[in-house]
């Protein structure tokens, strides 16, 4: 058996681990301290110049923000206020491929929202999936990379795909949505978008909740085949691009209903699954959608360089009444984002107009390239030359406590957490007799790549069976497993 090197940083010191990030207890918050952690996703952010490393293509459009329904006894962020509106701009987007690569392609699709709101800019950074392929950002560029082109050869290669895939088994929910129709979206009107992650509100009162971002097109779904996708790769690798600004400039505006869902603070602690865990959804029969309101997009960009490619969104732009959950990817990304953008569009590319806030900037940040907006004395802080101050009475309700030993560790199991469990139920219950033998056939077609080993192809049979053992008799026997 051939012995495998130590994974090292970049220093030659070798790293404390290739999967787990360093948080206060199994499942509290990450820790700056990461250094290793923090080297990867900071190196991983300088991999590509100057497209986005991932979501590298896409389109989008403005619209607005209207909030029916009375949460404030929820949360006290302004812009879900009933009746406020708030003007905002959304980014559609592919995940895997480069800036040239084709809308119709097998992939999630980003759903990043940014809501310039009267307290700045509040961004949720999601997908048309209510779940992830991994739930630590310790794996996050290593799955990129996967799904990425190899070193050698420069192609695309299913096998390390696969490879990937079935050494994460809490990729099996992600995955199994990937591999059916809605991996492949007719357009991005007819798709739904999620949050993702779990956040925290909190109200006037100091009372804390947590909640799930939906977005529900009121278009309707509609999804390709992977026949049909395929075609249009060949005859129009824009089309989702073209419909979007087609539909808007015709006038027919596409809209979403928002929902939400809301589980109280303290349910959290002993609830059946982690909450936390980016690859689970919570249960409509546990917490049903609540709808609060609509949003709509109603203009195109002016110029797609300058609204659309150098548009950065980032959890961590979090106004009053919204915090970050322990979620350890979304901690993750609270840094990956922001430095992911200081490095691709420069350090002051919120002063740029599709990213600056509508609401007045008092900061003390000052100088760097590019610079617009120049910062006046006094030019730091504390001061007592009536410069801007702080006030953290905006933000009480946010903090609540957390212990534990500092330590590298998977999520502290709860009473139903499997990672097999939330797919196997998504073909048992959601999927239709259609939707399986498309899902069957979509994997089968993935896996038949002349790349994929017959070793890697009995992996992928395994991987589907944990789902369920229907589907992995159904991809057996269309890869020719077991014959």
């Amino acid at each position: 058996m051939t012995t495998k090197p130590r994974t090292t940083d970049d220093a030659g010191i070798p790293a404390p681990s290739d999967e787990h990030s360093l948080s206060v207890g199994p499942n509290g918050p990450l820790l700056l301290q990461d250094h290793y952690l923090i080297q990867k996703m900071a190196h991983f952010n300088r991999e590509r110049v100057p497209e986005r490393v991932v979501h590298a293509k896409g389109g989008g459009a403005h619209g607005i923000l209207r909030i029916t329904e009375d949460v404030s006894q929820f949360t006290k962020a302004k812009l879900f206020q009933k009746g406020t509106e708030t003007p905002l701009f959304l980014r559609f987007s592919t995940v895997a491929g480069e800036l040239g690569s084709a809308d119709t392609a097998r992939d999630p699709r980003g759903f990043a929202i940014k809501f310039y709101t009267e307290e700045g800019n509040y961004d949720i950074v999601g997908n048309n999936t209510p779940i992830f392929f991994i739930r630590d950002p310790q794996k996050f560029s290593d799955f990129i990379h996967s799904q990425k082109r190899r070193a050698d050869n420069h192609l695309h290669d299913h096998n390390m795909q696969w490879d990937f895939w079935t050494l994460s088994p809490e990729s099996a929910h992600q995955v199994t949505f990937l591999m059916t129709d809605r991996g492949t979206p007719a357009s991005w009107r007819h798709m739904h978008g999620f949050g993702s992650h779990t956040f925290l509100w909190y109200s006037a009162s100091g009372e804390k909740f947590w909640v799930k971002y939906h977005f529900k097109t009121d278009q309707g779904i509609q999804n390709y085949t992977a026949a049909e996708a395929a075609a249009l790769q060949a005859t129009d690798p824009d089309h989702h691009t073209r419909d979007l600004y087609e539909a808007i400039r015709r006038g027919d505006h596409p809209s979403w209903t928002v929902n939400v869902q809301i589980m109280p603070f303290e349910a959290a602690a002993d609830y059946r699954f982690n909450p936390f865990d980016l690859t689970k959804v919570w249960p409509h029969s546990d917490y049903p959608e609540i709808t609060i309101g609509t949003f709509t997009l109603n203009r195109n960009p002016g110029n797609y360089f300058a609204e659309v490619e150098q548009a950065g969104f980032e959890p961590s732009n979090l106004v009053p009444g919204i915090g970050a959950s322990p979620d350890k990817m979304l901690q993750g990304r609270l840094f990956s984002y922001p430095d992911a953008h200081r490095y691709r569009i420069g350090p002051n590319y919120l002063q740029l107009p599709i990213n600056a806030p509508k609401s007045p900037v008092n900061s003390y940040n000052a100088d760097g390239p590019m610079a617009f907006r120049n910062t006046q004395d006094p030019v730091y802080a504390p001061n007592s030359a009536a410069g801007p101050a702080a006030d953290p009475s905006l933000y009480e309700g946010e903090h609540y406590h957390v212990t534990g030993e500092i330590l590298r560790s998977v999520y502290t199991r709860h009473a139903e957490d499997d990672d097999y469990a939330q797919p196997r139920a998504l073909w048992e219950n959601v999927l239709s007799g259609t939707d399986r033998a498309h899902l069957v056939s979509n994997i089968v077609g993935h896996a038949s790549a002349p790349e994929v080993t017959s070793d890697m192809r009995k992996r992928v049979v395994e991987y589907w069976e944990n789902v369920h053992k229907d589907l992995g008799r159904g991809v057996a026997e269309g890869l020719g497993v077991g014959d």
